[in-house]
């Protein structure tokens, strides 16, 4: 993974002056930039080649940007920032749900779009040194956490999360009975400022508790105090 100068990004999406002025911005930052005009393209030269971080638009031809992020996430975890016209909790909610790591809305000021790939870049380059600094497996009851591997099973079998929500899931377990508020979420895994990112959050809890198959009525392991925030004990 590099992070700034010489990392590598693909941006797709059907509209080209979108696709121009975000190629504009990234390349002035250092990064290597591809584009692809729908998510069947986007998809072809994704086999092809590796790619840091991926721009994906949500409306497009042949391919949607929810399908094509639900494909790429069967064989990669390279974060993706997802881009909508449509402004809906809904839409959003969608999108993370597919597997984004992030959502913005168009239009959109590119100076945005560029601190949050740096953010997303940021986030696994630190995750990686983190893990090279402290290879644990953490157990709780029957669920366990592989750090280095970036694996999680129960009862030995695997469960696939996102590096995002494996991000989460490792804040709360490295931290257990401590109670992290969705700002304190966002701002240790996002890397970002908290900017309105109540349902950003809570989008990645409710995923992590599916896959868990962790009843938040009666939960095994993320515990919600009311008005508080999400711990682990």
């Amino acid at each position: 993974m590099k992070n700034g100068k010489g990392a590598s990004v693909l941006i797709i999406d059907d509209e080209p002056e979108i696709r121009d002025i975000v190629q504009i911005f990234l390349n002035n930052e250092g990064y290597e930039v591809m584009e692809a005009e729908d998510g069947a393209a986007g998809l072809e030269l994704l086999r092809k080649k590796e790619f840091d971080l991926i721009i994906l638009d949500v409306m497009m031809p042949k391919l949607d940007g929810i399908q094509a992020c639900m494909q790429i996430r069967q064989t990669r975890n390279t974060p993706i920032i997802m881009l909508s016209a449509k402004n809906e909790d809904i839409d959003k909610i969608l999108g993370l749900t597919s597997g984004a790591d992030d959502y913005l809305s168009k239009p959109f000021n590119p100076l945005e779009l560029v601190a949050r790939v740096k953010s997303q870049l940021r986030r696994v380059r630190m995750s990686e040194t983190q893990d090279k600094r402290q290879p644990l497996e953490l157990s709780i009851g029957d669920l366990v956490l592989n750090i280095p591997r970036h694996q999680v099973t129960i009862k030995g079998k695997d469960i696939s999360l996102t590096p995002l929500e494996f991000d989460i899931l490792e804040l709360l377990a490295t931290h257990r009975g401590h109670v992290f508020s969705v700002d304190k979420i966002y701002e240790t895994i996002w890397k970002d400022p908290a900017l309105q990112s109540d349902k950003t959050v809570m989008v990645h809890i409710r995923n992590l508790r599916e896959k868990l198959k962790d009843n938040p009525r009666e939960p095994k392991y993320i515990k919600t105090v009311w008005g508080v925030g999400y711990k682990i004990d």
